[in-house]
């Protein structure tokens, strides 16, 4: 059983172990996008390779994500945290060292390889090492203290962007892997779940990933209208056809099918799709708007963003409280339709547009959507599982916002009509930026319809988040296991 006690050397070292481990993740997650017009200069790269860089790293995380959790089950947590940490940390040396667009982009897809491995592992090390009496103050400090991560990561990626170099962005990873794999490594304790098999899902997740990537790629090229772009289609649809048969006849899969049967768990996923997608469109479209069309500095953009994540880590626990007293269908109905209000309002957002009158506002309800929406999200992705697959259900949630934030990085260029050099082009960016918008907020629009006619209150007994503190805009918080219950 675990007893560290919160209060003692070794637990404040845990603490500190998980967050700077998180906080690399999370960083990484909210900083990129504001440097890619910095990237795109440098390294004389098209809107393709921009998009490549948000998304290759988005396709091995959201991939193997689910994989990387039961990998530490087995093999030992802390182990496998450690693996990630380093990994993410020489992938990230890469990145910062990148000659040309095509090695960045391969060494953001290795670096998604370790966010997959040291994401879950965070939360699972809290869990397998506190005592039942202080965990969930532990997980509450580690949610609360990655939120603030997550709110000061667009102004502190302004501000290496625009001072030391784009490269910082991710050099500064290095440093963050270097304090925290030894602390790791000398205060946390091992563990790992005993019920845990020797089997793993690498099939599954191998094709789960080549479709993403796929899929991916044929969006991204359409453009070219090639044979290279129809024969990545095919593929990928391949690929997540015999994704679905693998998982549907392996004995142990990763994303087993029957969790699916909960028409709610299902119809949850479907929103959080809608939702994300939504998110991740907007804040790589709207980083670029920023600085392209407006012609602030990295630093004024990542700043202007910091409404939102703010927003969140400020209300996100008090809007967990208030979905258990009314229930989630209300907020998910009504959290959306906010996020679509705020994403037209953006569409005053143009040349020479003033932050008070134009950005600010919209930002406002935006995050003030996200805040209504996100909590009960979560919730009823637990609600909507029995009580021991709880760790599994969250993980398919994380691993489907992510999925879908990567496909509309992809596609919202290619249905705005988007040119290669449409980010150097002031004025092209800005008329597709517009109809971007107004495609985020239907998709918004039809997460909330979604919810409103199928999201029901849960049962009084049904598992409860833990991580009440959220500030990630690219996916919805992870729940790892609690007591007995299997994590992922």
């Amino acid at each position: 059983m675990p007893d560290v006690r919160l209060a003692s050397s070794q637990g404040k070292w845990i603490l500190l172990t998980t967050v700077l481990g998180s906080s690399m993740a999370l960083l990484d997650s909210t900083v990129v996008n504001v440097a890619l017009p910095h990237i795109g200069r440098d390294l004389g790269a098209g809107l393709a390779a921009l998009q490549w860089t948000v998304n290759a790293y988005m396709v091995t995380l959201a991939g193997l994500i689910l994989l990387g959790g039961a990998l530490g089950d087995r093999f030992g947590r802390r182990r496998i945290f450690v693996l990630g940490v380093l990994w993410f940390a020489a992938a990230s040396l890469l990145c910062g060292l990148a000659p040309n667009a095509g090695v960045l982009i391969a060494a953001r897809a290795l670096q998604g390889v370790g966010g997959a491995l040291l994401t879950p592992g965070s939360l699972a090390l809290i869990q397998a090492s506190f005592h039942a009496d202080d965990r969930g103050r532990a997980v509450g400090l580690w949610s609360g203290f990655g939120g603030v991560g997550a709110a000061v990561g667009p102004f502190l990626g302004g501000w290496l962007v625009d001072g030391a170099g784009w490269r910082w962005v991710f050099l500064l990873n290095v440093p963050l892997a270097l304090l925290c794999a030894p602390i790791a490594l000398r205060h946390v304790p091992e563990s790992s779940d005993e019920r845990a098999h020797t089997r793993f899902d690498v099939l599954g997740a191998a094709l789960c990933a080549a479709a993403l990537a796929l899929l991916t790629y044929a969006l991204i090229e359409a453009r070219t209208a090639s044979w290279a772009v129809a024969l990545s289609a095919v593929a990928g649809a391949v690929a997540a056809v015999a994704f679905v048969l693998v998982e549907r006849r392996g004995k142990d899969p990763m994303m087993p099918p029957d969790v699916f049967s909960s028409r709610q768990f299902t119809a949850v996923n479907v929103v959080t799709l809608c939702v994300y997608a939504a998110f991740g469109g907007f804040f790589f479209l709207a980083a670029l708007q920023l600085q392209v069309v407006v012609g602030w500095s990295a630093l004024a953009a990542g700043t202007a963003l910091l409404p939102t994540t703010v927003l969140m880590l400020l209300l996100s626990a008090r809007s967990g409280e208030l979905a258990e007293h009314l229930g989630p269908r209300l907020q998910l109905t009504v959290g959306p339709l906010l996020c679509a209000a705020g994403m037209v309002l953006m569409l005053r957002v143009g040349p020479g547009a003033s932050y008070l009158a134009d950005v600010l506002p919209a930002l406002v309800v935006l995050g003030l959507g996200m805040v209504t929406l996100v909590a009960p999200l979560t919730a009823s992705v637990l609600a909507a599982v029995d009580t021991a697959r709880a760790g599994l259900a969250s993980g398919i949630n994380n691993a489907a916002a992510r999925a879908a934030g990567l496909v509309a990085v992809a596609a919202l260029p290619l249905l705005t009509g988007m040119g290669e050099e449409a980010y150097r082009s002031p004025g092209a960016f800005d008329d597709a930026f517009g109809p971007a918008m107004l495609i985020c907020a239907g998709v918004l629009v039809a997460g909330s319809v979604i919810a409103f006619a199928t999201v029901r209150r849960p049962a009084p007994d049904c598992r409860r988040p833990e991580c009440r503190t959220h500030a990630s805009v690219t996916a919805p918080p992870l729940e790892g296991e609690r007591g007995r219950d299997k994590a992922v």
